[in-house]
């Protein structure tokens, strides 16, 4: 029987696996995150632990790590949280939980920019505000999405499934920026690729943007980038918040750079920069975009399924650790 410790409650289906496997559970109980010192404290004495993507395990906490800890479960499709190498050397496996969240994501995305374009969040305020008075033909105007061209940031799983949504269901037409073209998805959805951002940037109606935080895409859409976009476009944020620098967005957004931004991420999350909470041409929603019943019990299920795996002497199913 190996000792497990989750960070913090997950739906039930992750801790039942677990313990059907044989294995003693502790959940961090309370409302607050647990605490850095205790989770320092947890990596000497449990053989496998499930963190949420808010906790940061770094070469330093690592280094101290007892020789029983084998793997660190990530409760995340991003693992940016972890010293994946400093991991790695003290033979600990680092996993995480793609895949079973790229439905939910990018509904939640395709939901930001419809409600974006039509003004949803405004007009429902309007109306709750007691502002509606009657039918008027210029009311909260706001604009369509069919024939409009979505630039997708990064075409991985997530950013795949949001171009499909956006082209079979609005009839959107479809441009992407990755690091190589892909042919298959291109003949799927007559998708035009661009090597170089800085060409696909000014092109576009709206904008989805869905890469991994890396030092080479913090900051990706900065004051420079956002300047070069439509006066019209929309901005749509699902992956990383520092990958947008959230002050020069705001700048934008105060000066009409951009018509508006939706964003399910924060640079220094929880917290916003000041300003964006006040601007009335963004929709901000607190990290939720996994958040279905459905997802994130899948997710707990393939962490603990990842756990169970390497306890047992087994390749997990999603291994982060090369």
């Amino acid at each position: 029987m190996s000792k497990i410790l989750i960070t913090y409650q997950i739906p039930e289906a992750g801790e039942e696996k677990l313990r059907g496997a044989g294995h003693d559970v502790t959940v961090h109980e309370g409302s607050a995150l647990i605490e850095p010192a205790a989770l320092a404290a947890a990596l000497k004495e449990y053989d496998g632990i499930l963190t949420l993507l808010t906790e940061k395990l770094g070469a330093d906490e690592l280094a101290e790590a007892g020789d029983q800890l084998k793997v660190i479960a990530n409760y995340s499709v991003g693992y940016d949280n972890i010293d994946v190498p400093a991991a790695t050397a003290k033979g600990i496996t680092v996993t995480n939980t793609p895949g079973v969240l790229n439905d939910a994501v990018a509904e939640h995305a395709i939901a930001l920019l419809v409600s974006l374009a039509r003004r949803v969040v405004e007009a429902d305020q309007f109306t709750r505000d007691g502002k509606y008075e009657g039918w008027r033909p210029q009311l909260l105007m706001g604009t369509s999405l069919t024939g409009k061209t979505l630039g997708i940031v990064g075409l991985g799983r997530i950013g795949s499934e949001v171009a499909k949504r956006a082209k079979n269901g609005f009839g959107m037409k479809i441009a992407y920026n990755d690091l190589k073209p892909n042919t298959d998805f291109e003949a799927e959805t007559e998708a035009t690729y661009y090597e170089n951002l800085d060409d696909m940037l000014p092109e576009m109606d709206a904008i989805s943007v869905h890469v991994p935080l890396l030092d080479a895409t913090h900051h990706l859409i900065n004051a420079d980038r956002l300047a070069t976009m439509k006066e019209s476009a929309l901005l749509v944020n699902t992956s990383r918040g520092p990958v947008i620098d959230e002050d020069a967005l705001v700048m934008a957004l105060q000066n009409d750079v951009i018509r508006g931004a939706a964003l399910d991420v924060f640079e220094d999350e929880p917290k916003l920069k000041p300003g964006l909470a006040e601007l009335p041409n963004v929709i901000i929603t607190p990290h939720i975009a996994s958040g279905t019943i459905e997802t994130r019990s899948a997710m707990a299920e393939l962490a603990a399924d990842n756990i169970i795996a390497v306890l047992a002497g087994e390749k997990p199913p999603t291994p982060v650790t090369k």
